[in-house]
């Protein structure tokens, strides 16, 4: 899939979030990293059509995203979502969590929904657990059911804004884990996240955000290896500081 950013830049309330962020590539699995403030799940959010740039062009596989909201429907149903907090129907199963959706935005059969949920479940490790609410799973739980949901209708592009950031560290792995089995098989997916070791080895280009602006951007092994600016530099020797 190819995504090109035309100059975006996004304000609220008269404050900069984003400014002129520019990119033309093909992806599969990128990460976005950048301090906190940085405008990463800003950004997220403008390419996957839940928020509007104030200026700018968002380009998928050479057709402009149409914001208006009689058009922005058909662009979200073939993006599949995750959030920090999973996002998922709190008095719904998560075997009907990953069906809904399936039958409402998609038009498949509650027969065949169903039978979709039952394998997705399987794959996840979720086989015991698909008549439980989300309440009743453990975080990293329901974060595989919040990922099982977002690929059932076979989207071409997953979102991950911190997909772990209120995990604990087993389950952070568990996740991780999870997301890099799916970029095993070809599923392209953006990942805002923190999980620098993650951001190396899982996903094959790097976007550093800093102070609203993309500042570097390439292979993930490269940035790592040789960061260009002073503020990737100091960046991921802040986070790597700690490292046992």
């Amino acid at each position: 899939m190819h995504l090109r950013l035309e100059n975006i830049s996004k304000h609220f309330n008269g404050t900069e979030v984003l400014r002129q962020v520019c990119l033309a590539d093909e992806i599969g699995k990128l990460a976005i990293v950048g301090p906190s403030g940085s405008g990463k799940t800003t950004l997220l959010r403008i390419i996957g059509g839940l928020l509007q740039p104030s200026e700018g062009h968002v380009f998928v596989d050479g057709s402009r995203v149409d914001y208006s909201e009689n058009k922005l429907p058909h662009y979200r149903a073939g993006l599949g979502y995750v959030f920090q907090q999973n996002g998922l129907f709190h008095h719904l199963s998560a075997r009907k969590n990953i069906a809904l959706p399936l039958q409402v935005v998609h038009g498949v059969s509650e027969e065949e929904s169903l039978e979709r949920a039952q394998l997705l479940l399987e794959r996840f490790g979720l086989v015991h657990e698909g008549d439980k609410l989300p309440a009743q799973l453990s975080g990293g739980q329901q974060q595989r059911a919040a990922l099982a949901r977002a690929i059932a209708a076979s989207p071409k592009l997953v979102l991950l804004d911190e997909p772990t950031s209120a995990l604990d560290p087993e389950y952070t792995n568990e996740v991780l884990d999870v997301i890099n089995d799916l970029g095993k098989t070809g599923i392209r997916f953006i990942i805002v996240t923190h999980e620098m070791g993650f951001a190396r080895h899982a996903c094959d280009n790097l976007l550093f955000l800093y102070g609203g602006e993309l500042l570097e951007y390439g292979t993930s092994s490269a940035l790592f290896e040789n960061p260009r600016t002073l503020q990737l530099q100091r960046f991921l020797s802040k986070l790597l500081e700690w490292r046992v």
